[in-house]
């Protein structure tokens, strides 16, 4: 079984999310994929905007009508807030799976090639695959920085030719100024902000 896990602030979820899960899905097969909100991301110490409760219910409206999608809470907070590092997270979710399912982290190239601020960078390319979401004119040869091993590399796939139209930060703003948003959020995850009155709507 090949398990997709797909972190990050989720702050907002939208559109360009969902099409990175399903380009992830489609071309590497994956029977299911988590997406999973971080609570505290290590090299993100200011923290995101919305709550962690809020962040894990927009997921699962986001997810919503995508089988094999489901919203995780792996990386809920942790005691006295202390950050949720992802080699810890892909071992618990590890422990959880049978012996014979493979762990496809989805990242995109920019967080990819930061890999060595992570804490264990090295263990984390042991224990999971990894399916890098290239930008506009990234190649692997950007990964020459990474100092990867060519066993490490050979766990590290490019997924090519998906954009993220916007980003979440451009989304907030807009959200705050009053502009609708709804060709880059889907409906029910607008009409959550807008309940909550999440990112000053």
């Amino acid at each position: 079984m090949h398990i997709g896990f797909f972190g990050g602030s989720f702050d907002p979820p939208h559109r360009g999310h969902l099409a990175v899960a399903l380009a992830a899905a489609e071309a590497f097969r994956l029977d299911h994929v988590l997406l999973a909100p971080t609570a505290q991301q290590p090299l993100k110490p200011s923290g995101a905007v919305a709550p962690f409760k809020d962040r894990l219910a927009m997921v699962e409206l986001l997810c919503q009508g995508e089988a094999r999608f489901e919203a995780s809470a792996l990386d809920a907070p942790l005691t006295h807030g202390a950050p949720n590092y992802t080699i810890d997270t892909l071992i618990r979710l590890r422990a959880k799976l049978s012996g014979d399912a493979t762990v496809f982290v989805i990242v995109g190239a920019d967080a990819f090639l930061d890999l060595r601020r992570w804490r264990s960078s090295d263990g984390l390319l042991e224990v999971a695959e990894w399916i890098v979401v290239s930008r506009p004119g990234f190649s692997f040869t950007d990964l020459d920085a990474l100092k990867l091993s060519p066993e490490q590399l050979a766990r590290v796939h490019l997924l090519p030719g998906v954009a993220e139209p916007v980003s979440a930060t451009e989304i907030r703003i807009r959200l705050s100024e009053g502009h609708d948003c709804r060709e880059i959020v889907p409906a029910p995850v607008l009409e959550y902000i807008r309940r909550c009155h999440l990112y000053g709507t």
